[in-house]
């Protein structure tokens, strides 16, 4: 009589993969919204301050205040900091990475706008992760290039030249 059961909780879990991945996925398409967004804003800070990477200080400071708030609200152990220490040293490149781009972006797009900003630096991410993949760089598991990878590539640079030329 019950003999249903393994095979609902089984569709119930699959459901549950289904959605968790439309909300990663949702999650992803935010946070890209967010970045040209932040840009534009970023730059009008640059205005208001005179520089760009003062701008960009000062947009780092506001965030790490937002991620301590976001610790504190939600519990995140602030013990789990000590272990920073043992983390390998390309880690700690990240925060220059990111330093790196939001000060670019900053005096970029006033210069030559947001769609050709990103679509540039759209075409630089996808030519590194390509190579990133293919080579294993960075400890990842190594995907290598193949045509389809390449097209894909050939094809969003072309989409950099149609929104440059027009």
């Amino acid at each position: 009589m019950w003999s249903f059961l393994p095979t609902l909780y089984s569709a119930l879990k699959r459901m549950s993969s289904f959605f968790n991945n439309y909300f990663f996925i949702f999650l992803a398409i935010l946070a890209g919204m967010a970045m040209p967004t932040q840009a534009v804003v970023n730059s009008k800070l640059a205005d208001s301050v005179g520089n760009p990477v003062l701008a960009a200080f000062i947009s780092f400071a506001v965030g790490t205040v937002a991620l301590f708030v976001y610790i504190l609200l939600t519990g995140v152990p602030l013990s789990n900091l000590a272990t920073a220490k043992n983390a390998p040293l390309v880690a700690w490149v990240g925060g220059f990475l990111g330093a790196f781009f939001v000060s670019v972006m900053a005096t970029i797009v006033p210069r030559i706008g947001v769609a050709l900003s990103f679509s540039l630096a759209i075409a630089g991410q996808m030519l590194v992760t390509l190579l990133i993949d293919h080579f294993g760089w960075l400890g990842v598991t190594e995907k290598p290039i193949n045509l389809m990878r390449v097209l894909g590539a050939v094809l969003i640079t072309v989409g950099v030249v149609l929104i440059r030329r027009f």
